[in-house]
Formats: C-alpha cells, sequence, structure tokens
C-alpha cells in the first residue's frame, strides 16, 4: 500500500481522463490499496484559477474528491510552518504546500514538476 498526494495538475489530469496522466501515474491512482490525498491548497488553488477564467473544474470539488474515495489533506498550522521554511527552489505557494504536506505526512506525491525532486520527497512522474 502506497499514501499518494496528488499535485493540482495530476488532479486536475484524473478528473478530466487526460491523456497527459501517464499509465503508470493511472494506475497507482487507480490501485484500490493506494490512500490518495487531496490537499487543501489544491482546492484552493483550483477554485482561484476557476474565479479567474484559466481554468473549468465543478464548483463541488469536494463532494467529488469524496465520491472518488481520496483522502481530503487539510492545511495544519505545521504544514504553514514548514513551507514558509522550505529552501527557495521552488516559489509557488501551492507547491511549497504540497512539499511540505508530502514531507510532514510521510507521503509520495504525484507530479510533473521536475523541482519537487529538490525537495527530497518520493516523486512518482504524472506523465509517465
Amino acid at each position: 500500500m502506497k499514501r499518494i498526494l496528488l499535485d493540482t495538475c495530476a488532479l486536475i489530469w484524473w478528473l478530466n481522463g487526460s491523456s497527459q496522466l501517464g499509465s503508470v501515474a493511472k494506475e497507482y491512482i487507480a490501485h484500490a490499496n493506494n490512500d490518495i490525498y487531496v490537499s487543501a491548497a489544491s482546492i484552493w488553488e483550483m477554485s482561484i484559477k476557476r474565479q479567474q477564467g484559466k481554468l473549468e473544474a465543478p464548483a463541488n470539488l469536494e463532494e467529488i474528491i469524496e465520491n472518488l474515495g481520496f483522502n481530503p489533506l487539510a492545511i495544519s498550522l505545521f504544514h504553514s510552518e514548514q513551507a514558509g521554511n522550505l529552501p527557495l527552489h521552488h516559489k509557488d505557494p501551492f507547491d511549497r504546500m504540497l512539499i511540505a504536506q508530502a514531507q510532514a505526512e510521510g507521503l509520495q506525491i504525484i507530479t510533473q514538476d521536475k523541482q519537487f525532486d529538490s525537495y527530497g520527497v518520493k516523486v512518482i512522474h504524472a506523465s509517465k
């Protein structure tokens, strides 16, 4: 059993059935024995992009995540402090939060972002 956090792009690709999400990543997400986590940071990011017109996403993401059987991952004060203390390899605050959460919770992360490798988290490349 693996415990896996989805990066926002991986979540979007999964929800859209996009071919950009590789077969290996799809297998990890679909495997019944794996625990899949979705961060509140990803839902926040998607909501902002939806409001800005940069992303078409449903308004009921919480319900969709629950129906998929994914685990919601709240942002704690510890996560917030850890994200702020990360080295500045990555500037995106949402991605920094995902990295901090993966580190704090011992999660692997499915992402296409190569900068995640610099933080010592176990990465599953989304496009493979």
